[in-house]
């Protein structure tokens, strides 16, 4: 298995799921790094549930929902590269974990935020890329 792999599966693996973590008082390196997936996972459904809305608002135009399939895939793309050369750093410590998924989890908190504006076209605002309701 590759090292990054086992590194992203290492939180999983060192805490029993059961297991109610306090994340406001971690005090260890794997719950940390268990912590920064858990809100990484949490600002992903937000995003993608975000995602569902905009591009049922933009079934009647295909055209639209293919450039935001595209856009995002892109966006995915730019998230994974930056915040892979953002915490090249410590690349292969055991702050890895911990540094990468909060980094990942800023971006797509800011991406989630993006769609949250998108949501809130008006009905003839020619500007905004998904129709009003």
């Amino acid at each position: 298995m590759h090292p990054r792999f086992l590194l992203a599966l290492a939180p999983l693996m060192l805490t029993p799921m059961a297991h109610a973590v306090d994340c406001d008082n971690a005090s260890d390196q794997a719950t940390m790094n268990q912590c920064a997936s858990q809100q990484h996972a949490a600002a992903d459904k937000e995003l993608n549930a975000l995602y569902q809305q905009i591009t049922a608002r933009l079934k009647a135009n295909p055209d639209s929902k293919k450039l935001l399939v595209g856009a995002q895939r892109s966006w995915i793309a730019f998230r994974d590269a930056e915040c892979k050369f953002a915490v090249s750093g410590v690349e292969g410590g055991s702050v890895y974990p911990l540094v990468y998924g909060n980094c990942i989890t800023q971006l797509t908190k800011a991406r989630v935020e993006t769609f949250k504006t998108y949501l809130k076209c008006q009905e003839g605002d020619l500007g905004c890329p998904v129709p009003g309701i």
